[in-house]
């Protein structure tokens, strides 16, 4: 009998990508059930690697860029044109300009870093021609509100003085004013999609600042300073750009403060719907044309992964997502994680049957980055043969 196996994981953040870690995950299993029919189905959830992927998926590619990095020094980007009929399509990865791990561990102050470069990038997809523009938002290093994207944008952010705001979220609550009348007038007649995290908000008590600020490297201090400047930056934005820009683009008005996906990347997802953008649950997007219900209802066994499993793995992670849709086929899945952390047992009620740390010891962060093709396919080859032991005495448990 042949078994047919979907692995279909994220990448881990700065180490990789999800079809490297699809293709150790493989390796594991091949140790084990050498014949396995294998079907590598690498997921991106708008962050690290997204551009990629979504271009050698729909015959596009690369173009690099050298933009403005989150902590103000230019780096080496890109974003990628998409093949295919209709309007020309350009991905924007936010994560390649404004991603925590463009963000030095000494520099990793959110108040300080800024999503510049996502303007710039978004600008020079604008000047590739593009028509329609996918925003992926995820593994950001930023709390700007998108504001530093405005200002990219030609949008001028004055504190009381009429002085253009410092970037960084730090300097959010000094805002008095936004003039819209500098914003390049391609966004009225271009398609802005942002693919967000639907559970993440701009503010209130679970605001973007409050839940990430603190991963990004925030004091409890930094964190309510951050927090009280998105406030500030959704009554400005509302009052003073998103009708003036509605006006001009048709573009529906929503709640900067809590719809679905204000929150996404630092509140960037808040910072875009300003100028038109329509926010859409990222899988919606990401994972069309892939056919991954089909291909995982196809399967005896699903393995996915990612580098953390914990309380937020439920709300949007691709491990969630892969299981509840396998669930809805009744296939069992496997969740292999670089960690476990506190609410990992959560998972457990959107479909996973199970799941297992990947790391064999104790061990510094770098050393684990370093070896983590060889972790992870130990890992898989442990859980397997786990998997035969326990197919081996069923019979005799029956009995």
């Amino acid at each position: 009998m042949t078994h047919r196996i979907a692995i279909a994981p994220s990448g881990f953040k700065e180490s990789l990508s999800a079809a490297r870690v699809a293709e150790a995950i493989a390796v594991g299993v091949r140790r084990v059930i050498p014949d396995a029919d294998l079907d590598l189905i690498p997921l991106v959830d708008g962050g690290e690697g997204t551009a990629e992927a979504l271009a050698l998926a729909g015959g596009g590619r690369l173009v690099p860029v050298t933009a403005t990095g989150p902590v103000g020094e230019p780096v080496a980007s890109h974003f990628a044109l998409l093949g295919g009929p209709g309007p020309l399509t350009a991905v924007v990865e936010m994560a390649a300009v404004a991603g925590l791990a463009l963000v030095p561990p000494g520099l990793r102050h959110p108040g300080a870093t800024t999503t510049y470069g996502v303007g710039e990038l978004i600008r020079a997809a604008l000047d590739a021609g593009a028509r329609r523009i996918l925003v992926g938002c995820g593994d950001s290093g930023t709390s700007d509100g998108g504001a530093g994207a405005l200002q990219a944008l030609g949008a001028r952010l004055t504190d009381r003085h009429g002085r253009e705001l410092r970037r960084g979220g730090g300097a959010l609550h000094e805002l008095e004013g936004v003039d819209p009348s500098g914003l390049d007038p391609r966004l009225a007649r271009t398609e802005l999609l942002v693919a967000c995290n639907p559970y993440n908000v701009l503010c209130g008590k679970r605001g973007v600042a409050r839940v990430f600020g603190p991963q990004k490297g925030a004091t409890p201090a930094e964190v309510e300073l951050l927090s009280a400047g998105l406030e500030r930056l959704a009554d400005v934005l509302t009052r003073d750009l998103a009708p003036a820009f509605a006006r001009t683009s048709g573009a529906p008005a929503i709640d900067l403060r809590t719809a679905p996906g204000t929150g996404a990347s630092g509140g960037l997802g808040a910072g875009l719907a300003a100028v038109g953008a329509r926010l859409l649950p990222r899988y919606d997007v990401l994972l069309d044309g892939l056919d991954l219900d089909a291909r995982l209802a196809r399967a005896d066994f699903v393995i996915t992964a990612e580098g953390a499993l914990d309380h937020q793995t439920v709300r949007g992670k691709i491990p969630a997502e892969v299981a509840r849709r396998a669930h809805a086929s009744g296939v069992p899945v496997l969740v292999l994680a670089g960690t476990i952390g506190p609410g990992a047992q959560d998972v457990r009620a959107v479909g996973v049957d199970a799941y297992s740390a990947i790391l064999p010891a104790p061990m510094t962060l770098v050393e684990a980055i370093d070896r983590s093709d060889e972790f992870l396919a130990d890992a898989t080859e442990r859980a397997m043969r786990i998997m035969a032991l326990g197919t081996r005495l069923a019979p005799l448990a029956a009995a």
